[in-house]
């Protein structure tokens, strides 16, 4: 490559795809040829292989835009044929880093980040199943074969090899030549590919080599497959049987839309970006959206955020000025914005419908929780209770729900009402009243499911705001007083029942509890999220984003101080848990300050992805009739704001 770059050399030959990369990609070289592969083709396909009855498969094949069989990928156990292998781990991972399914949490300069990044998304472990399959040269589940067996065996979920892999290991037209770990053949379905792996190039400078010349050698490369003896010399010297025109985008392109996002790439290849720089440089702009309040307080806390990350990266950020969330779906959408704090409705619809991102969500209580689980609660003499906790799987407690009636926090309230109407229409408990595209079908759906009245109970309560049996207590106390036969609120760690009716002191309890033994909680609908910090993955590359992750995730460790003892001597000052440091910044730049003002509930922030933290939530609003359509309207004017970008 050094000989091409200062004009030593005027072509190099049988060039790995990583160096060609890289001498494309920092230094400008060209593609003028590349040699062939056994089939015939200059390359291969990188693929993600799954069961075709997985849930990945099925994704892919069901012809619904809103259902992408990468992002389920998160949390499964991935199969790789090897630390650093191309189609078993550069491609894949390159593909899922850029595309926005995985962040980067770390060091973008060291490799090592890379086995972090891919232990935390694939550590199937989390959910009953396997860590990700990372084998050495030789161990178990190694090279292509192997990460196939990791998916037969039921180790793993996903394997990544190339396109050929399951035909030669599994498809011979002799089956004794076929392993004898391997399943039928139509049992295993490729997911769409991450990218083409390139074979051997010949590479040139195009500032050095003359046209006249390239096109004399490029000619003479591909003829060569047409006389014996070039063809010798193209089987005994360069191992192939044939040379093929082509140039450096078509060649190396996919495969360096992977490796660039890699982090640490440059460890393995030489520095690989723009004149030898170890890393891409990061945005020199960063734009916020972000409400800009009347109150000048808030706006400088705002302010103090947008310095003090300008502050740590060294490039100019700015605060975009939104008034709704559609304003910031957009901002991010059309690339005013790169980074926008959202709620979970319009971050749902973000995502699904304009391919946005989360980059990290906010914690909602000091031992760090991003979510709480929705669920319904019965009086423990019910049939839905007996039902739930009769261990019989023929009695299902969800399909007693019908003719009951309902308890509901308020109109379209997460918990209270989206969360378990999206489950039980969803899951086919619950058929759907009206038009599919109006939200107050909703009301009808369930007036007509819940309607108690029809056998001597009451209608559903689907109270005002500040009516009798609104919000959460209120659920709870329409299914403690009677009137109701089940309420919607939350569960488990955020138990509502045990808030109102379960504290320390009875006395804080309220006064229409009943014993606390008479409450009995169905199984969770689902994960209602905090609020995501959203990115868009086509305008934000992932070095700017890494290094706006990692500055953010830093401001957890910082408290501001007044007079606060160190070593016998007092500080005021922005004080930093982890290094024991008190730095000399202004006060709303202190990253506790800042968390405890831009986050809706003040407590901080964590790396996630939009699979994991909207994956539950979005699977249960997408059921709901009309609600895409009201997100969209009135509810955050989302239309509105694409109309006026």
């Amino acid at each position: 490559m050094e000989a091409l770059r200062f004009g030593n050399a005027d072509i190099a030959m049988n060039i790995d795809g990583g160096p060609a990369w890289v001498g494309w990609n920092a230094y400008g070289l060209e593609g003028m040829a590349a040699d062939t592969k056994d089939d015939g083709r200059a390359y291969y396909d990188a693929h993600a292989w799954v069961h075709a009855d997985s849930e990945m498969a099925l994704a892919a094949k069901d012809n619904d835009p809103t259902t992408d069989p990468f992002a389920l990928l998160q949390g499964k156990t991935s199969c790789h044929t090897g630390w650093l292998k191309s189609a078993g781990m550069l491609m894949p991972m390159g593909y899922l880093i850029g595309n926005g399914y995985v962040n980067v949490v770390g060091d973008m300069n060291e490799t090592e980040t890379l086995r972090g990044t891919i232990n935390d998304f694939f550590d199937g472990s989390k959910s009953n199943g396997n860590p990700a399959s990372i084998p050495d040269s030789g161990a178990l589940y190694s090279g292509y074969s192997g990460a196939l067996e990791c998916l037969s065996s039921g180790y793993g979920d996903v394997a990544f090899a190339k396109d050929s892999t399951v035909g030669s290991y599994c498809n011979n037209e002799v089956a004794t030549d076929n392993e004898e770990w391997c399943l039928d053949v139509d049992n295993y379905y490729a997911l769409p590919k991450f990218g083409s792996s390139p074979s051997h190039s010949v590479m040139f400078n195009d500032d050095v080599l003359d046209n006249d010349k390239e096109e004399q050698i490029r000619n003479a490369l591909v003829q060569m497959e047409n006389d014996s003896q070039g063809l010798k010399i193209l089987q005994e010297v360069l191992g192939t049987d044939s040379m093929v025109s082509t140039d450096a985008n078509t060649h190396l392109g996919t495969y360096g839309n992977a490796l660039q996002n890699i982090p640490g790439i440059s460890s393995k290849y030489g520095n690989a970006f723009v004149d030898g720089a170890a890393t891409a440089p990061i945005k020199s702009t960063i734009n916020i959206a972000y409400y800009l309040a009347d109150d000048s307080s808030a706006n400088a806390n705002a302010i103090g955020m947008a310095d003090r990350l300008a502050s740590d990266l060294g490039v100019n950020v700015n605060l975009y000025d939104v008034s709704s969330e559609g304003m910031i779906v957009q901002a991010l959408r059309f690339g005013q914005a790169d980074i926008g704090f959202m709620e979970g409705g319009p971050a749902w619809i973000g995502w699904k419908e304009y391919d946005l991102s989360v980059l990290a969500v906010e914690t909602t209580t000091s031992s760090g929780d991003t979510y709480y689980n929705a669920s319904a609660w019965v009086l423990a003499n019910s049939t839905m209770a007996q039902y739930h906790l009769d261990d019989d799987p023929t009695t299902d407690p969800f399909s007693e729900l019908a003719g009951k009636t309902s308890c509901h926090t308020g109109w379209l309230k997460s918990a209270g009402m989206l969360m378990p109407m999206g489950y039980l229409i969803g899951n086919g408990y619950v058929n759907p009243v009206g038009d599919a595209d109006d939200i107050n079908s909703l009301r009808n759906t369930i007036d007509a499911h819940f309607d108690g009245s029809t056998s001597n109970g009451n209608a559903a309560s689907i109270p005002e705001s500040g009516a009798l049996y609104s919000g959460y207590g209120g659920a709870i106390e329409c299914l403690s007083s009677g009137y109701g036969d089940v309420a919607f609120a939350k569960g488990d760690d955020f138990s509502t029942v045990d808030k109102y009716c379960n504290n320390d002191n009875a006395s804080d309890n309220e006064e229409w509890c009943l014993p606390i033994e008479d409450y009995v909680q169905l199984p969770s609908w689902g994960q209602s999220p905090s609020h995501p910090v959203m990115y868009n993955s086509e305008k934000l590359d992932v070095h700017t984003r890494n290094a706006i992750l990692n500055a953010m995730l830093s401001w957890n460790d910082e408290m501001w101080v007044q007079d606060y003892a160190i070593g016998g001597q007092t500080y005021t000052g922005c004080y930093n848990t982890v290094t024991h440091v008190v730095a000399d910044i202004p006060q709303v730049q202190c990253g506790g300050e800042i968390l405890s003002t831009v986050t809706s509930k003040g407590y901080g922030l964590k790396a996630g992805n939009s699979q994991n933290h909207l994956g539950s939530y979005s699977s249960l609003l997408a059921a709901i009739p009309g609600l895409s359509e009201y997100f969209h309207g009135e509810k955050y004017g989302i239309d509105d704001a694409e109309n006026s970008a």
